[in-house]
This record gives structure tokens, C-alpha cells and sequence, in this order.
């Protein structure tokens, strides 16, 4: 067999090994682009969730003659800005995933204030519907809670295999980039201030 026959039998072994191998990086950088999606896909089917609380909670709470208008205001005003707040889950990048949280983070904060005001008005609290919607939404609460940590179980998989070696040489290739986590929020340590206003 001549030289030139074996190199060349050689080259295209080697090029079917890196095909191949190419191929199954590929495959696999798809499969966790896309599993990434869906985890984020709940994560917003969960906030949703509770942006669908919201205004039944918020009708509820009108209906205590002397509650506080102004947290009903603040409420009513972070859930307008957390709605309009979309992500594109093709990226999910650092940048969008600390904004997405943070518009969600104001509105935590303002349902916060309500429940915390709500307390002062016991005749509020007695009534069944309000308890349900409270009960509902501590639920909603923990959902979220549980689809953000798988969030970022699923990033945390997809981060580490985009950048390990011979991965991140395909991932370069393909443009896949890395994802946001969710982080503690700023300040989330720290109890709402709550001011009564009567």
C-alpha cells in the first residue's frame, strides 16, 4: 500500500472520529438548550400563575372600606411592570435573568406589604375567599420557589458542559452561550417596611 493510500485513509478516519464526535457534542448542546426552555418555560408558568392571583386578591382586599389604597397601588403598579417584562428564552442571558428577577422581586415585595397590612384588618382576614386567595398564593410561592432551583439545576448542567473541553470548541461553533441563574435579590434579606397610612 502506498504512503499517500494510508495517510489518506488515516485523514478520513480521523475526520469521521471528529464528525461523529462533533455530531454527539451537538446533539447534546441542543438537548440542554432545550431543556433549559422548558425549565424556564415553568418557571414563568408559576409566575403566571400568581399574576393571576393578584387581581382576585387585590378585588378582595377593596372590599375592606378603610384598607390601604396606596398599598393596593403599589401592588396593582408591580404586577403592570413584571407583565410586561418578557424574556427571551433562546438567550437567558445574566443580564435578562437579573432584570426578569428583579421586576418579580418588586412585585414580591409589594404582595409582601399587602399581606403584612392586610393583618390589621381582621374582618378582612375572616372572610373565606380571602383566606383561600392567601392559602393559594403561599402555594403559588413555594412553586416558585421549587421551579427557580430547578431552573438553575438545569443551567448549572448546560453551563458546565458548554465549557468544558473538547465542548466548549463546539459550543464556540455552535453560539451557544451561558445562561443566568437566579440569585438572591438585593436587599432580600431584609424585611419590607411597612407604613400605615390612615
Amino acid at each position: 500500500m502506498k504512503t499517500s493510500n494510508i495517510v489518506l485513509i488515516v485523514v478520513g478516519i480521523l475526520l469521521l472520529i471528529v464528525g461523529w464526535t462533533g455530531c454527539g457534542k451537538y446533539n447534546t448542546i441542543i438537548t440542554k438548550q432545550e431543556a433549559t426552555k422548558k425549565a424556564w418555560a415553568q418557571v414563568e408558568n408559576v409566575y403566571q400563575r400568581r399574576m393571576d392571583l393578584i387581581p382576585n386578591l387585590v378585588n378582595t382586599v377593596k372590599g375592606a372600606a378603610d384598607f390601604e389604597k396606596t398599598t393596593l397601588t403599589q401592588v396593582v403598579e408591580a404586577r403592570a411592570k413584571a407583565t410586561q417584562m418578557t424574556v427571551d428564552a433562546s438567550k437567558l442571558s445574566p443580564d435578562q435573568i437579573k432584570a426578569f428577577q428583579s421586576s418579580q422581586g418588586e412585585l414580591s415585595q409589594a404582595l409582601g406589604r399587602l399581606m403584612v397590612v392586610a393583618e390589621q384588618y381582621p374582618q378582612l382576614r375572616a372572610t373565606e375567599a380571602f383566606r383561600d386567595l392567601q392559602v393559594q398564593l403561599e402555594g403559588t410561592e413555594n412553586r416558585i420557589t421549587v421551579e427557580r432551583q430547578k431552573f438553575n439545576d438545569i443551567v448549572g448542567e448546560y453551563n458546565t458542559y458548554i465549557k468544558r473541553f473538547p465542548n466548549n470548541i463546539f459550543a464556540g461553533m455552535m453560539g451557544a452561550e451561558e445562561k443566568g441563574y437566579f440569585e438572591m435579590t438585593e436587599g432580600a434579606d431584609v424585611a419590607p417596611e411597612v407604613q400605615f397610612e390612615f
